[in-house]
Formats: structure tokens, C-alpha cells, sequence
């Protein structure tokens, strides 16, 4: 344990030494996976599918903030909804312009959120968003996250549509935009996921706040149990089709990450609690207070040790003269 906690000390201060370097870098990576995602899921424009073009608007999202890789996304959908169909672009803007105003509105530090949600679902692993924020925010990261699984079960559903357009006729526009919102928008698993996720969230944030040892890996347990159940009971009442193999191992991968902020950002020592009662005029204070794990992180100093080699060959040469020479220069008679 002492070894993974000095590995913990020194990956906190290599991160806080070269933060200057390692944010632009996390961004890099994550618009990089995002902007892949994007491209190979509704890849319906040839030239934001080129992976010189995705790499450039990656590097681009390195250097600006948050909010703004954001709005970046959100045009690289819009353009790749356009070459597939104009009404569904259209759609898809009205339903951004709904989902900014309410991000912006109420949660608009948390753009990083609405921005990996997406990504989340992907990788399905929905549940990690929801746990680690859970632990780390406020309940108001319930909007991006509903936000979030809003938006890639919509663009999901751009492969479904684009399959089904061409037995559409062309002319009847009005068609195109019923279709879409009744099927895109009657989608009882996409509802289902969104109530759970929010459901996780706010229990893993109302458990996390408690004073009971190990608030936080209850509050994860509790959460990832929570998560699975919801979406069992939404599987035998709503007749939602739900795979119970990817659920759960993406429910456990969600779950070992969110322990894994928990290690990085809140571990504590339960061993040594102490309970501490005082008073004054007005108030009686019961103060639990717990320890954090910490350990100083031994430095290693190198020492050069320099020897003057002329002292040591003075001293070898004294050492290697004969007894008789060495009292060569005294007198005869002892003066």
C-alpha cells in the first residue's frame, strides 16, 4: 500500500508540474477519440472522415476552452447531418439550441460533461460519467448528463434513418421531418437510460455527502447496483431490450474508474477518526474529523564523491619511502 500511495504522490506532482503541457494534451486525446467516434458512426461527409482533417480540428480543441470544443463538435454533426439529410440537420439544430440554452443556463462549467457523454455511450460505458461526477460535482451535472445520452441516442438513430431514406419519396418533405421525430424521438430506451443515469448521479451525490466511513465506495457500489436494476426493471415492465453481458461489464468498467478518481482525489484513513465535541454560547459542534492517506515521497539524492588525486599520490608515495630516507635530512649527532 505505501508503494501505491508514493506512486499517487508522484503522479499528482509530475501532473502538477507539467499541467501547463498535460491539459492541452488530455484535450488533444479526447477530441481526437470523440472526433474518430463522430466519423465512424455517422460518417456521412467524406472530408471530415479524413483522418489529416480529424487530427488538425484535434489539435485545434487542444488550445481553446472547453465550451468551445463543444461548439465544435456540434458543427462537425450538423455538417455530417447535412450530407445525409437537410430536414434531419435542421432538427438536430433546434434540438442543440434547446439543449445549449439549458446547459449554458445551468451548468455551463461543466462543458467537459455534455462532451464525453457521447463518448461515453460509445464506449459503453455510460455509468462512468455519472459516478465520477456523482463524487466530484454538484446535482446540477444531472443536465449535461441527460444532455449528453440525449444527444448520442438521436445521432445513433442518423444510421437508422439513413438506411430507411431512400424508401422515402423525396418530394414529401413533411414526411421526412414526421418520421423523424416519431421514431427518433419515440425511443423508450434512449428515456430509460437518460432516468437512469440521472438516478445514479444523484444517489452517488447523496450518499458521497454523508458522514459514514467509506461514503464514497458506498456511494459507487450503490450507484453501479442502482444503475443495473433500473435498467433490468426497464427490461421486464417497458420491454426495453437490454444485453445483460454488456451491461454489466460496462457497469464494472464504469464502476473500477470512478474508484480509481476516488483514490486520486478523496482517500481517507478510517483507522485513525477522531470525534471532537465543544461548545459555545450558542451551539453544541460534534466534529468528526478523518485523515487523509498521504506519505512523503523519499527524494533521491545522488552525492559525488570528488578525491584530489594529488594529495593521494603524495600520501601513497610517503607511504612507499624507506625508514632510513625518511630521516635522511635530520643531523647525525640528533641537532
Amino acid at each position: 500500500m505505501t508503494s501505491i500511495l508514493e506512486l499517487r504522490e508522484r503522479l499528482k506532482g509530475f501532473y502538477s508540474s507539467f499541467e501547463f503541457y498535460a491539459k492541452p494534451l488530455l484535450k488533444f486525446v479526447c477530441a481526437l477519440l470523440s472526433l474518430w467516434l463522430i466519423a465512424s458512426n455517422i460518417g456521412f461527409m467524406n472530408s471530415l472522415t479524413n483522418p489529416g482533417v480529424i487530427l488538425i480540428i484535434a489539435l485545434v480543441c487542444a488550445f481553446i476552452p472547453v465550451n468551445g470544443i463543444v461548439f465544435i463538435h456540434a458543427v462537425v454533426v450538423l455538417v455530417h447531418l447535412y450530407a445525409l439529410s437537410m430536414e434531419y440537420a435542421l432538427i438536430m439544430l433546434g434540438v442543440f439550441a434547446v439543449l445549449f440554452l439549458l446547459y449554458f443556463r445551468f451548468a455551463h462549467e461543466y462543458g467537459y460533461v455534455l462532451w464525453l457523454m457521447p463518448v461515453a455511450c460509445a464506449l459503453h460505458i455510460p455509468a462512468a460519467v455519472p459516478l465520477v461526477m456523482g463524487l466530484v460535482a454538484g446535482p446540477l451535472t444531472v443536465i449535461p448528463v441527460v444532455c449528453g445520452t440525449f444527444v448520442y441516442y438521436l445521432l445513433e438513430y442518423a444510421r437508422t434513418y439513413a438506411n430507411a431514406l431512400s424508401s422515402l419519396d423525396v418530394d414529401q418533405v413533411f414526411a421526412r421531418y414526421e418520421y423523424i421525430l416519431e421514431h427518433g424521438l419515440n425511443n423508450v430506451e434512449m428515456y430509460l437510460t437518460m432516468i437512469a443515469l440521472a438516478a445514479v448521479l444523484l444517489l452517488v451525490h447523496a450518499i458521497r455527502r454523508l458522514s459514514v466511513d467509506y461514503a464514497w465506495q458506498i456511494a459507487i457500489a450503490a450507484g453501479a447496483i442502482a444503475d443495473v436494476i433500473i435498467m433490468l426493471i426497464g427490461d421486464y415492465v417497458l420491454g426495453v431490450s437490454v444485453s445483460l453481458v454488456t451491461l454489466v461489464i460496462g457497469v464494472v468498467v464504469s464502476a473500477l474508474i470512478a474508484f480509481l478518481v476516488q483514490f486520486f482525489v478523496f482517500s481517507l484513513d478510517y483507522t485513525r477518526t477522531e470525534r471532537v465535541q465543544f461548545e459555545d454560547d450558542e451551539y453544541y459542534y460534534y466534529v468528526k474529523a478523518v485523515p487523509k492517506k498521504t506519505i512523503a515521497v523519499k527524494d533521491k539524492s545522488v552525492k559525488r564523491i570528488i578525491i584530489n588525486r594529488r594529495r593521494s599520490e603524495t600520501a601513497d608515495n610517503g607511504a612507499k619511502a624507506p625508514a632510513g630516507q625518511a630521516g635522511s635530512n635530520q643531523d647525525p649527532d640528533g641537532e
